[in-house]
């Protein structure tokens, strides 16, 4: 086996990007705008704020390409930038964040079979769900189970401890699991 498996694909868009290539930078822009302002709007559920935010999070990238080293993929390390700086915006509003690690949580035995449930719904209904959780488990919901980061790094993010994140993270499943049960019941 070849270790060229573990080198990293160049972007050519983001090396012209690095040299200074304006076209390059909107092709980029262009490739992942959409995606990038669904990240924060899943956080900062306002169009206008998501929206600045992105445009932030591009100005702040390619400013910085340099420091991007292929470690993980570009729309990765973009992500990640959206995410910050929605946050930090999060942050500027006021969002209170509770320390949970002193509630005691229920049973979790059935937490695999949680996940299972949820995703035998529509995803509108879902994504519906999502939208009635309180702010803090909407927040580690989606920055979890939609962006896929880490629980240690949400944790870093938001100044919380992890196992704070791994609670609110396992209530707001519950609770989106209760909505669509009450939603399919009162639909009958």
């Amino acid at each position: 086996m070849s270790d060229t498996l573990d080198i990293p694909m160049i972007d050519e868009q983001v090396e012209l990007c690095r040299q200074g290539d304006t076209k390059a930078c909107y092709v980029i822009y262009k490739r992942y705008a959409k995606s990038m302002l669904n990240s924060a709007m899943r956080i900062l559920n306002n169009l206008a704020d998501a929206e600045d935010m992105v445009q932030d999070a591009f100005v702040d990238a390619f400013k910085k390409l340099d420091t991007f080293t292929y470690k993980s993929p570009f729309e990765a390390w973009l992500r990640r930038i959206v995410i910050n700086k929605s946050i930090s915006l999060l942050r500027k509003k006021k969002t209170t964040w509770v320390d949970i690690t002193t509630v005691p949580v229920e049973d979790k035995s059935d937490e695999d079979s949680v996940d299972e449930d949820v995703f035998n719904y529509e995803v509108q209904r879902v994504k519906k769900a999502i939208s009635q959780l309180p702010e803090n488990y909407k927040l580690v919901f989606n920055l979890y189970a939609v962006d896929g980061v880490p629980q240690e790094e949400i944790g870093n993010m938001l100044g919380i401890a992890h196992n704070n994140v791994r609670i609110q993270y396992h209530r707001a499943r519950k609770k989106i699991l209760e909505l669509l049960e009450k939603e399919a019941y009162y639909e009958q």
